[in-house]
C-alpha cells in the first residue's frame, strides 16, 4: 500500500512528512499537529476529528474518493459530532468506515496521516498563517519534482536516442568479422565522439577527474546539455550513415553544440527576466 517515495519539508521550524499512496500524496498530521502542541500531538488530532465539522469534511471527501465507504456509520457518527460525549480518533473512524482519506503507519516515519485535501483542512483549523506557509512549501515540493521528472525523462531520450546511434554504427563501421571485443571499442570511441564534442572530455577523463562521483559524465548532466546531446546523438547517426569519417563528425558535432546551447542558454536566460 505505501509507495516508497518519501520526502519531508520544513515550514516555520516544524519537519513534516509527505509519502506517497497509490500516486497521491498523503501528509503525517502527526507532524502538523506539533506546531499546535509538540507534546499532546494525539490530543490536537482528536480534538479537531471529534469537531462535526470535520466529521463533515471527511465523509463529503470519502463519499466522492471511496466505492467501499461506509455512509451508514457516517451518519451515525454525524448525529453523535458536537455532543460533549462525543469521541472519535483516527483509529476509531478508519475501522468503522473503511476510510481511506485517514491513515496510521507504524514503525519509522509512523504517524496518522491524511490524503492533501485533508491535511490542509487539518491545518487550517491548526492556524491560517501555518497553513499558507505550509501551502507555499508544498507547492514548492511540487515544483522541484516536476522538474526531476523533466530531467529524467531527456535522460531517457538521450538512452532512446544512443540506440539509433550505435544502431547506425553496427551497420556503417563495423565490419562483419570483428570480434565483440573489437566492437565494444569501436561503440566507445563514437560515444567519446560526442562526449568530447560536448563535454570536452572522454568518459574516461571524467572517471580519473572525478574518482569519488558515481555514475559517468552524462549523468551530471544539465537539462539543457542533456536536450543537445538528444540532439548530437540523432545528427551523428545521420553523418554516419553519410559515410563522414570520424573527425568529420566531431568538428560538425562540435560547432552544432556551441551553437545549440548558446540558443538554450539565451531561452533559459529571458525565463529568468519573465
Amino acid at each position: 500500500m505505501f509507495n516508497k517515495k518519501m520526502a519531508k519539508i520544513t515550514v516555520k521550524d516544524t519537519n513534516l512528512t509527505i509519502i506517497q499512496i497509490n500516486d497521491d500524496d498523503y501528509i503525517c498530521i502527526t507532524d502538523l499537529a506539533r506546531y499546535k502542541s509538540a507534546e499532546h500531538t494525539d490530543d490536537v488530532i482528536k480534538n479537531w476529528i471529534r469537531n462535526r465539522n470535520t466529521i463533515e469534511l471527511l465523509g463529503i471527501w470519502e463519499s466522492l474518493h471511496n466505492p467501499n465507504f461506509k455512509p451508514v456509520k457516517f451518519d451515525g457518527f454525524r448525529k453523535e459530532a458536537g455532543l460533549n460525549g462525543f469521541v472519535m480518533t483516527p483509529k476509531k473512524w478508519i475501522e468503522a468506515t473503511n476510510a481511506i482519506g485517514i491513515i496510521s503507519k507504524s514503525g519509522r516515519y509512523g504517524g496518522t496521516y491524511a490524503h492533501k485535501d485533508i491535511a490542509l483542512e487539518f491545518a487550517s483549523w491548526i492556524s491560517i498563517e501555518f497553513k499558507l506557509y505550509f501551502l507555499k512549501e508544498f507547492q514548492r515540493l511540487k515544483e522541484e519534482e516536476q522538474k526531476a521528472i523533466g530531467w529524467s525523462a531527456k535522460r531517457e531520450l538521450a538512452k532512446i536516442n544512443y540506440h539509433i546511434h550505435t544502431d547506425a554504427v553496427k551497420h556503417n563501421l563495423i565490419p562483419v568479422e570483428l570480434t565483440s571485443q573489437q566492437t565494444s571499442i569501436i561503440y566507445a570511441s563514437e560515444a567519446d565522439v560526442l562526449n568530447i564534442a560536448l563535454f570536452g572530455m572522454t568518459a574516461k577523463d571524467w572517471r580519473e577527474a572525478n574518482p569519488d562521483l558515481k555514475g559517468n559524465i552524462r549523468d551530471y548532466a544539465t537539462i539543457n546539455e542533456l536536450i543537445c546531446l538528444s540532439n548530437m546523438e540523432n545528427l551523428n547517426a545521420v553523418f554516419i550513415n553519410e559515410g563522414l569519417s570520424q573527425s568529420e563528425r566531431l568538428i560538425k558535432l562540435n560547432q552544432i553544440a556551441i551553437q545549440q546551447m548558446k540558443v538554450l542558454q539565451e531561452v533559459e536566460n529571458r525565463k529568468m527576466l519573465k
